[in-house]
């Protein structure tokens, strides 16, 4: 089943408001600050996004799935990445140039995660069992730590 138009609304919100809070981060001319900030953000929208999908992902999935969207981000675009990090040396024109780096990198993420989050959903609708701890998204046993006996 496709994102319904309910579910559409509820992540463009969450998605827009993410983004936003992450270009007033990349405002600071620090480089590598942003990439923090992106992180943190992109956590936290992870964890927002799985809840409209009625699912729920704990705080270090959400942070491994926003690390692993920022690193397959940097792959596909290093040149945007390297220049929002060097632009914040060049004063005022990096505090333009970083934060729409950033929106635009935050916004694909968003709805890629958004997508596959939906698919997640969707393959937990249609098997009858539900992970341990009630998570249903594959996030929860790839990274779910063994605690050695």
């Amino acid at each position: 089943m496709p994102i319904t138009d309910e579910e559409k609304s509820k992540c463009r919100k969450i998605i827009h408001g993410h983004a936003a809070a992450a270009a007033a981060g990349n405002l600071v001319p620090v480089p590598m600050v942003g990439l923090a900030t992106d992180t943190v953000t992109m956590t936290t929208m992870a964890m927002a996004l799985a809840s409209v999908f009625g699912g729920s992902i704990t705080e270090s999935v959400a942070k491994n799935m926003a690390i692993n969207a920022i690193i397959a981000t940097m792959k596909k675009q290093p040149v945007r990445i390297i220049a929002k990090e060097i632009s914040k040396v060049v004063p005022v024109v990096g505090q333009l140039v970083a934060p729409s780096i950033s929106v635009a990198m935050l916004e694909a993420a968003g709805w890629l995660l958004a997508e596959e989050l939906a698919e997640e959903r969707d393959k937990a609708q249609n098997k009858t069992e539900v992970l341990q701890d009630g998570h249903n998204f594959k996030y929860d046993s790839k990274f779910k730590t063994q605690i050695p006996e």
